[in-house]
């Protein structure tokens, strides 16, 4: 025997599935967050008319360049790796920057040039990656570390995905600090 409570829950059960179930495509059902139903009326490869070529986005302003980007004018050449002795850091050379230039050294630096820069890191040791340099026995200067860590050199590649412009002038002083040092 049903009791009260039961006929009304199944009542209650029965009017809200009876309910979900509507079908009268002129009187449709109450929708909870419609816009989740009704998508934006643009298609991905239509026609805009706010475009010069009909589907590809605008061109940037010629001279413009993205958010957070330091043009680097130098070739990746040999003349422009000389080009690059010239250059001077835009960042100062303090206490700071070069606990952040040891720092980002070791992560990416150390495990071949050492932790002195000697070139006796782990890679090297173990005849990985033969031919490491010692900074102490190379001519270089503050411009020319900037220019390889920005292109790479010989065996070694590019860290400019990795580092940005402040974090490579920040390595590069701290290169420099390693190669005056006894």
């Amino acid at each position: 025997m049903l009791s009260r409570r039961n006929i009304t829950f199944w009542s209650v059960l029965w009017a809200l599935l009876a309910t979900a179930c509507w079908t009268d495509k002129r009187d449709p059902n109450v929708q909870y967050m419609p816009n989740m139903y009704a998508a934006v009326p643009y298609e991905p490869y239509a026609v805009n008319r706010y475009y010069s070529n009909d589907m590809a986005a605008l061109a940037p302003v010629p001279g413009t360049v993205p958010r957070g980007y330091t043009p680097y004018s130098l070739p990746n050449t040999n003349q422009g790796y000389e080009e690059s002795r010239n250059l001077e850091s835009p960042v100062a050379a303090t206490d700071q920057n070069l606990r952040r230039g040891k720092y980002l050294f070791g992560i990416h630096c150390a495990i071949c040039h050492g932790d002195k820069g000697d070139g006796q890191g782990q890679l090297s040791r173990t005849g990985k990656i033969p031919g490491v340099p010692n900074y102490k026995d190379r001519d270089i200067s503050l411009g020319t570390v900037y220019h390889v860590i920005m292109y790479g050199r010989n065996i070694m590649g590019s860290y400019a995905s990795q580092l940005t412009d402040t974090e490579r002038w920040q390595v590069a002083q701290y290169v420099m600090k390693l190669r005056s040092q006894k």
